[in-house]
Order: structure tokens, then C-alpha cells, then sequence
């Protein structure tokens, strides 16, 4: 028999600070990447925030607080198979931190904003104007070939945010867990593994 949720101080408030900015910025610079003005000015300083908040999170993987940390939910093909063959139940799963399938989107998402800021701080669109700060530092051919990755990797985020807000959505109607509370309170009712 499983031991009894309780409910536990998870999330502390510079992670959670750090996600919502996070989903904001993306949200917007996603927006302005594919219906903003022609000089992108708003865009790339959003994009310059969104590598810091990245460098941050990085840094906060490795010396947060335990929950934050990728040593805590980073998990291996076992764990996570074990994870997936149960989640059709329609229980919650009171995971203490990210599940070894949140795991995969932490890090996936990670990975994609790095591609997409790496891009887009040395593509070069031939407008003259939105031209990223570090386009003089590659060759030509990289600097062209960054603005198809640009696109590529905007894309690639519409995908995972869509299936991040999926998955939020699956937890709280089918599994009856609210994943979202707790990134706002930092509380979350977990089982001990």
C-alpha cells in the first residue's frame, strides 16, 4: 500500500519567479517572432533576458535547493518506464518534484531555448536590421543558416508548450492533481518514493 500524501513545502520562490517569467517571455517573444513589428528591437531584449533567466537556471540545477536541482529528477529509461506504465491511472501521482516524464520536458524545453537564443544571437536575415549581436563572429553561411534554425526552433516551442499545457491539463481533469497550484504556492501534496 502506497505511504499517505502530505503536503510539502517543493517549489522555492526563485524557481517559481523563474518559470513564470519564463512562460511570459516566451509567450511574448514567441508572439512577436511571428506577428511583431519589422525592427525586433523588444524581441531581441527579450531574448537576452530569456538567456539569463536560462544561465540561471542552469546554475540553479546544480547548486539549488534539492527539488530544483537535475540530480533530484533526472532519472533513468527504468524509472521512467515505470512512470509511464502507470499513468493511464486515474490517480494523482503526488510525484515529490518532476516526474521522470516532466523530467524530459524540463530538459527538452532547456534545450530548445538555448538552440533558439544560440541561433538567434548569430543569424543574419539580410533585412539590415535584425541582425543578431554576434552574426560578424560566424560565417555567412552559419549566420543564413541560423535564421531557418530560428524558425525551426520556434516551432519546436509552439510544440512544447502546447504539450506542456496538455499534460497540466491531463493531470488536473483525468489524474485529479493540480500542477499548477503548487508552481504558484510552492506547496504540493507528494508521496514519499
Amino acid at each position: 500500500m502506497p505511504s499517505p500524501a502530505e503536503r510539502v513545502r517543493l517549489w522555492d520562490p526563485l524557481l517559481r519567479i523563474y518559470h513564470w517569467l519564463l512562460a511570459g517571455l516566451v509567450i511574448a517573444n514567441w508572439l512577436l517572432g511571428k506577428f511583431g513589428p519589422a525592427v525586433m528591437t523588444l524581441h531581441f531584449w527579450f531574448g537576452y533576458t530569456i538567456l539569463g533567466l536560462l544561465v540561471f537556471r542552469l546554475v540553479w540545477g546544480v547548486v539549488g535547493p534539492e527539488p530544483a536541482r537535475f540530480t533530484s529528477f533526472v532519472r533513468g529509461p527504468r524509472a521512467t518506464w515505470d512512470y509511464v506504465r502507470h499513468l493511464h491511472l486515474r490517480q494523482p501521482s503526488h510525484w515529490p518534484g518532476h516526474n521522470p516524464m516532466g523530467a524530459f520536458s524540463v530538459i527538452a524545453m532547456l534545450a530548445v531555448l538555448l538552440w533558439q537564443v544560440g541561433s538567434g544571437l548569430v543569424l543574419d536575415p539580410d533585412d539590415f536590421i535584425n541582425v543578431g549581436p554576434l552574426a560578424d563572429q560566424v560565417s555567412r553561411e552559419t549566420s543564413r543558416a541560423a535564421v531557418g534554425w530560428h524558425d525551426l526552433g520556434s516551432n519546436l516551442i509552439l510544440v512544447l508548450v502546447l504539450l506542456h499545457v496538455a499534460v497540466i491539463a491531463y493531470y488536473r481533469i483525468w489524474k485529479r492533481e493540480d500542477l499548477v497550484r503548487p508552481m504558484i504556492t510552492g506547496w504540493k501534496w507528494v508521496r514519499r518514493r
